[in-house]
């Protein structure tokens, strides 16, 4: 929690309790689901809340916006976006039902309200549109545009155009020429310089 404050000054007293009930609700349900690796619990602030603020710290979600994390695993980015975020609907979709339970009983647990989940997976949805996808490192940039893009809205209500926003690492120049895209990388370690964030990315395709 000490590294959020480093980078985040602004909590409400609410969202200070959802982030710090989140060590222990993962850790319970890990033990029953693994949705995070073993090593990684103990990293939990960094490696995944952190992480997925990230783009909370690139864009300014609206109140009233809705989101879709397309293959949220055990709800990263979503649930720590849903803390930060608490007027705007995250609606988090997995291919995967038991990772979806986890997701619905640390949301249960936390108190978070503006979280709903679905499971099936994100080209199987037809009757709704989003202002914004997001994703961490679930499948290829060409595979999660095309996911997507029928699910976005055109438009430019928050602090940049409505889109798809990914976490990646690593070279993705291959990755990004088979996409068929142009999108905008934000290299994370300018935004918050520690070594777990050396080579990975916030990626942002425009939705036109």
């Amino acid at each position: 929690m000490t590294l959020l404050y480093k980078y985040f000054a602004d909590f409400t007293p609410a969202q200070v309790n959802q982030l710090e009930a989140l060590r222990g609700l993962y850790t319970e349900w890990n033990e029953k689901i693994n949705v995070i690796s073993r090593k990684d619990i103990d990293h939990i602030y960094t490696h995944h809340v952190l992480h997925s603020l990230t783009i909370a710290a690139i864009v300014d979600f609206q109140p009233g916006m809705e989101v879709i994390d397309i293959g949220c695993g055990g709800g990263f980015p979503g649930v720590p976006l849903a803390i930060f975020f608490p007027e705007v609907n995250f609606h988090l979709v997995d291919s995967i039902g038991k990772k979806l339970k986890v997701v619905e009983a640390v949301a249960a647990g936390a108190g978070i309200t503006n979280v709903t989940t679905q499971h099936c997976r994100a080209e199987e949805i037809k009757s709704r549109k989003f202002h914004f996808a997001v994703s961490r490192a679930v499948a290829p940039l060409k595979d999660l545009w095309q996911w997507s893009a029928p699910l976005l809205r055109k438009g430019n209500a928050a602090t940049m155009p409505n889109g798809l926003i990914c976490l990646k690492g690593g070279d993705l120049h291959q990755e990004i020429s088979d996409s068929n895209v142009r999108p905008k990388l934000i290299d994370i370690y300018s935004l918050f310089p520690e070594d777990y964030f050396k080579e990975k990315y916030v990626v942002h395709v425009e939705k036109k």
